[in-house]
């Protein structure tokens, strides 16, 4: 377990691109081992997810990184989450994952334990400037096989401005379940079916993370287990049960067809839960003039469940030919002062206390950091890399939580079916 409780950061979901299919892992045509020059500078591969907010401080980043080391150059590409970890399985399968890659802690343990990712340990990169409670959260068995490059927290967002439209006061924060649960729906009922209370927050695996949390319940056990009962996530689930079909709720079927934007970001719900780090991306969608965050909703006033989690991790392949050049990469994009202000909080609060103090926090990004400080006294252990498989788990929570929405099975039903792929997936792994 990390404890995180004096470490302050934000997250954000970086850029990536599926168009790097070809060029994985390989470098450039140089000679395995061999150094480049300014004048025939070897090549890497960096892939990473998120929006094109993204992909242009990434690109700022990468070109500052060149021009500080032109013996190396980076190929980057970027695509969006759910493909871009379909590309990675592709690519792994066939012994091609790009040389330095941005990583999710959900998959970590999947490519680490199977040896396709590169011990860091081996390489140059400084970690001095990191807390060292974080650090563990890349470690796997002994090895280092990610490095954070920042962290975030669970929250609730709110638009002040659609609140005060509808006549309702603004929360603090320091609300139950019942009084969470009655806040959406007086949002519902005074929104005329233009604007909802929300989306279903039973259907996010990390907030039924949280809850377990506040029950002080582990999800997983220490020998790869699930950690909780069925009845626990009979409980977890009917949490929402009346509110589904109600203005509270946004339909699944409405919520579809905003995709991709959220229905947050697309001004059809009032609040959201979800990770601290898309507040950049959720004022870029919605046009907002500003956006808040307080606390999620406990029964347990002294125990939030709230965690700082690596919102992101940058790794590299095991078969990369250049790891000197991929561990500078790595070194600079985590601990560079101007990477940091460049990314502010798009990415997070840096992890690295020598990015941290090198970047200045204002407005939107001061919104973020000041959240994480209000919620320092609650913070607890954070968890290490999840078990294998855990992508999957998550993917099918969310999709049997669909199911329930669409009406398409019972709350019990559900339960049993999830429960089922878990165990299943998990005997598969053992």
């Amino acid at each position: 377990m990390i404890n995180r409780r004096h470490f302050i950061t934000t997250v954000a979901i970086g850029t990536a691109s599926a168009a790097a299919l070809a060029a994985c892992g390989t470098g450039s045509s140089t000679t395995a081992g061999e150094t480049g020059s300014a004048e025939k500078p070897v090549t890497i591969n960096y892939t990473w997810w998120g929006n094109d907010d993204r992909a242009t401080r990434t690109r700022k980043a990468i070109e500052l990184f060149e021009s500080k080391n032109p013996d190396i150059k980076v190929n980057g590409n970027f695509t969006d989450f759910a493909g871009y970890w379909q590309k990675r399985a592709t690519e792994a399968a066939g012994g091609g994952l790009p040389d330095v890659m941005q990583w999710d802690l959900s998959y970590l343990r999947d490519y680490g334990q199977r040896n396709q990712l590169l011990d860091l340990s081996t390489v140059k990169i400084n970690t001095d400037a990191f807390d060292k409670t974080l650090l563990p959260s890349g470690q796997i068995r002994g090895k280092t096989y990610g490095i954070p490059t920042s962290t975030n927290a669970f929250a609730v967002y709110y638009d002040p401005a659609k609140l005060a439209s509808l006549g309702i006061a603004e929360p603090d924060g320091s609300w139950n379940y019942e009084e969470f649960n009655k806040f959406l729906s007086e949002v519902g009922a005074k929104g005329n079916g233009a604007l909802f209370g929300g989306t279903d927050y039973t259907g996010v695996w990390w907030m039924f993370n949280v809850w377990l949390r506040q029950n002080n319940i582990e999800a997983f056990t220490e020998d790869g287990k699930l950690g909780f009962s069925k009845d626990d996530l009979k409980k977890w689930w009917n949490l929402s049960a009346k509110l589904r079909g109600t203005p509270a709720l946004i339909s699944e079927e409405r919520a579809t067809q905003l995709a991709p934007k959220s229905p947050f970001g697309s001004n059809v719900t009032a609040t959201e839960v979800t990770w601290d780090n898309f507040m950049a991306g959720y004022l870029a969608d919605s046009g907002a003039k500003e956006l808040k965050l307080v606390p999620v909703p406990s029964d347990d006033k002294d125990n939030l469940g709230l965690f700082l989690k690596p919102s992101m991790l940058m790794v590299a392949s095991a078969k990369t030919k250049y790891k000197d050049a991929a561990a500078r990469f790595i070194d600079f994009m985590v601990n560079d002062p101007e990477v940091g202000q460049i990314f502010k909080t798009s990415r997070g609060v840096p992890a690295s206390q020598t990015q941290r103090d090198g970047t200045t926090f204002e407005g939107t990004d001061k919104l973020v950091v000041d959240y994480e400080k209000s919620i320092e006294k609650y913070l607890k252990d954070a968890p290490e890399p999840p078990i294998v498989g855990f992508g999957t788990l998550e993917a099918s929570f969310k999709r049997v939580s669909s199911d329930i929405n669409y009406g398409k099975v019972t709350v019990d039903g559900a339960v049993d079916a999830w429960f089922k792929e878990a165990e299943d997936l998990i005997k598969q792994n053992a």
